[in-house]
């Protein structure tokens, strides 16, 4: 056991791996798995195969969002006993919208020592390639709550810039109505199966949604780009703002419509006119 872990310092490792190709794994990653005493994965089926590629031996044992607090406390003593743990996720860079966060504030509570092994990340893979603003948000997973979803595309579209959301096909399309409601303004790269065979794609903009032939294998990584008509639309009204409007006004009041509107330079009047407009015309 001295001579595999000799050279590294006791601690938890978190080490990324390939979002989908097995070439896309840093030389690192490999020497400091094959140097673990113990790897955590979401699934050793699927974790099996990268280590099998790569002629890894380390033992692997599954740690997940069901069992991650029940174990934690016994892999933190086999940290403590000079042991090298290294964590993984089934794809990409683990703990960003995967199990560990649990382990890590473990670590640092007992001040265990917590090593980035960096690699590929879905995310910055899907910011490099949008052509879209490098400033961005990373929401992760919407909601499954109904009414909290939508309170988060609310936050979300107030904020100017690029915003990335993970999602799994199925329930993106069942969505379309609502992501045109609050990013109607802007454009959408939709990445499905990145690094893989079946890589694709999709770049469109979020009006013309509607429709959309989508394959649903897979899981996607969706960046919306910043508001592409904030500098048209600073003395005006477009038609899509009055269709958000014409939405939200039987739900919402004046005041939280300007409000929703506040990051867009459109004069407050404009929209504060055009409510009084569709209410008397209501009554």
């Amino acid at each position: 056991m001295k001579s595999k872990t000799q050279k590294l310092k006791k601690g938890l490792y978190i080490v990324s791996t390939p979002i989908g190709n097995l070439k896309d794994i840093t030389l690192r990653a490999i020497d400091i798995l094959k140097k673990s005493d113990l790897i955590l994965c979401e699934d050793t089926r699927n974790s099996k195969k990268l280590l099998n590629y790569y002629d890894v031996k380390s033992k692997l044992i599954s740690y997940h969002k069901f069992n991650e607090r029940k174990i934690s406390q016994k892999i933190i003593s086999e940290i403590q006993n000079y042991n090298i743990i290294s964590l993984i996720s089934d794809a990409g860079t683990p703990v960003v919208s995967d199990p560990g966060k649990i382990l890590i504030n473990e670590c640092v509570s007992k001040n265990i020592p917590i090593v980035p092994i960096p690699g590929v990340s879905s995310v910055t893979t899907t910011v490099s390639i949008s052509g879209f603003s490098e400033k961005f948000i990373f929401f992760g997973f919407l909601s499954e709550k109904k009414s909290t979803f939508k309170k988060e595309l609310e936050m979300l579209a107030k904020i100017d810039c690029s915003i990335i959301l993970f999602s799994s096909p199925r329930k993106f399309l069942k969505n379309l109505e609502q992501f045109q409601e609050f990013f109607n303004d802007r454009e959408i790269v939709i990445c499905r199966e990145m690094t893989k065979l079946h890589e694709e794609f999709i770049r469109i903009k979020v009006s013309n949604l509607k429709g959309l032939n989508l394959n649903l294998k897979g899981e996607l990584t969706i960046i919306f780009s910043e508001k592409k008509n904030s500098i048209k639309n600073f003395n005006y009204l477009t038609e899509s703002d009055k269709k958000m409007i014409d939405k939200m006004i039987q739900k919402k009041t004046i005041r939280d419509i300007v409000d929703f509107f506040k990051d867009r330079s459109i004069p407050k009047r404009l929209i504060y006119n055009y409510c009084l407009e569709k209410k008397n015309n209501e009554n």
